[in-house]
């Protein structure tokens, strides 16, 4: 298959052709000729006014599969995941078996091994996820685990912590932690804020991650070791991180895409799709945590995409499932908020080229002989998101009606595209 991507500006830092306006042909998975020539192909692909990035990765995505393959399946993560522009997707061991097994992790991979979009799995930290006793992680790692995590529970446990950071360094593996301190949090259902006590809803504290942000950085200290913190919500926490980080510690931090955009004075609507852990901040955390995005501070941006169906969702507020999808309006959200702030590079940063400096990935480059592993998007483009344009089984989403900027139109990888036009 020969498909000529014709007139894209492409952005991609590590190559000799970044900011160049150049013809891309593209042969059987590898891109054969970047240049201004005009070659033939049984595709072509009129890119004028688009940009052309490597492809996108996520590195926190449910993918339902196996156990809850009726809110998620890997077909259909994969396909909301190529519609947002990301090839690539770490996901978490929330499943039913829990990944915890090599069986479960060659299972994940033989599922995408054909398919346009990989699923990279990483595997639990304890078994069943319940915080008590190890995994066999470095079993895990050889079968194809890319970091260890329990996923949406925290490392409740400080002796198990201090035991997997030891026991990780033997082999360079990456602990990813909810920080949670889940006796504070117990029962939460929003921010603790005015706005909690005014809807009569119990509050989540963000002293209940920090916390735990403080802990783990102690115990990170006395072990060595590497350690990534997810969908951090609170700046004390960001802080917290960026002053290990100037101590020399191994650790990094991402932030969901909708904490950049949300805040808890919406929870008003009682919209159940608003219900997320940890929970929406204050606009004044949301412009805090954009200003430590703009500096490094905050290393990467995820969709933390969670599919729940209707079930778990049409209920009351406080009974209601937390989590939202968001493979799909991740770069729509997020180009956005930070377009203002942030370079269309060190956007992609966050989402392109960290999440996997982070996972010690193989990272993609625009050049003549190089596999294609691309996303060509429009940065520009403003559009409403509606139900139509959902891949994703479940539509726990809050932000159906909304307009977003810039769009995925087509994605590349593993000799396969997908136009999303």
């Amino acid at each position: 298959m020969r498909v000529l991507i014709k007139g894209a500006e492409i952005i991609d830092k590590n190559s000799t052709h970044h900011r160049t306006v150049k013809n891309v042909l593209v042969v059987d998975g590898i891109i054969q000729q970047i240049s201004n020539e005009d070659n033939g192909a049984e595709t072509i692909i009129d890119a004028h006014g688009l940009q052309l990035s490597i492809g996108w990765f996520d590195m926190r995505t449910t993918i339902g599969e196996p156990g809850f393959e009726h809110k998620e399946d890997i077909a259909s993560v994969c396909a909301a995941a190529a519609a947002g522009g990301f090839t690539d997707i770490a996901s978490l061991p929330d499943t039913k078996p829990v990944v915890q097994s090599k069986n479960v992790v060659s299972f994940i991979k033989s599922k995408c091994r054909d398919q346009l979009v990989q699923v990279h799995p990483m595997a639990a930290v304890t078994n069943n996820r319940e915080g008590k006793e190890i995994t066999e992680m470095m079993d895990l790692h050889y079968a194809g685990a890319v970091a260890f995590t329990d996923g949406d529970l925290p490392i409740w446990h400080s002796d198990v912590l201090l035991k997997t950071l030891q026991y990780l360094k033997t082999f360079d593996g990456l602990l990813i932690n909810h920080a949670e301190d889940n006796h504070i949090s117990h029962f939460g259902q929003m921010n603790e804020s005015i706005e909690s006590t005014m809807l009569g809803l119990k509050g989540i504290p963000k002293i209940a991650e920090e916390l735990m942000v403080e802990r783990d950085l102690s115990i990170l200290k006395y072990t060595g070791g590497k350690i990534h913190f997810a969908h951090i919500s609170s700046p004390k926490s960001v802080a917290l991180i960026s002053l290990a980080k100037s101590e020399g510690l191994s650790v990094t931090c991402d932030v969901a895409a909708y904490q950049l955009v949300l805040n808890d004075t919406l929870v008003q609507t009682f919209d159940t799709n608003l219900k997320v852990n940890p929970p929406l901040r204050t606009q004044e955390d949301i412009q805090l945590l954009i200003a430590a995005v703009a500096t490094g501070a905050i290393d990467a941006i995820v969709s933390d995409h969670i599919p729940q169906d209707v079930e778990s969702k049409n209920l009351e507020f406080d009974l209601a499932e937390f989590g939202m999808i968001g493979l799909e309006t991740t770069f729509g959200i997020v180009n956005k908020a930070l377009s203002s702030c942030l370079l269309i590079e060190q956007l992609l940063d966050k989402i392109a080229y960290r999440p996997r400096e982070i996972l010690k990935l193989h990272i993609p480059t625009i050049e003549e002989n190089q596999p294609a592993n691309l996303t060509l998007f429009d940065p520009n483009m403003e559009w409403q998101f509606e139900k139509s344009h959902i891949k994703s089984k479940s539509k726990n989403t809050p932000f159906l009606g909304h307009t977003l900027k810039g769009r995925a139109k087509a994605v590349f990888n593993n000799n396969h595209f997908i136009l999303n036009y």
